[in-house]
């Protein structure tokens, strides 16, 4: 493995690290700004209605793309095989 193929394989890697934690990063995001914007208009200043709401949205997220997460990271896999098994003896 060469040089510009590790480069390569670790800006792949960043890479599907953030497409797969993105979609359980925006459902919290989303959902924490809505807590917040709730908690501001009622002056409820609870601090597990924050915590809640968000692990539970990010669960079912993670539930509901379990299956692209498997798949992107099955892909990256099989990209790590490939260039091993390319890579001169």
């Amino acid at each position: 493995m060469t040089g510009a193929d590790t480069v390569e394989l670790m800006q792949r890697a960043i890479f599907v690290a953030i497409v797969v934690s993105a979609p359980m990063i925006l459902v919290a995001t989303g959902v924490g700004i809505i807590v917040a914007m709730f908690q501001t208009l009622t002056q409820i200043q609870e601090m597990t209605l924050t915590f809640v709401p968000k692990i539970v949205v990010v669960m079912l997220m993670l539930l509901f793309s379990a299956s692209f997460i498997g798949a992107t990271l099955n892909d990256f896999a099989e990209h790590c095989y490939a260039l091993v098994e390319r890579a001169p003896q």
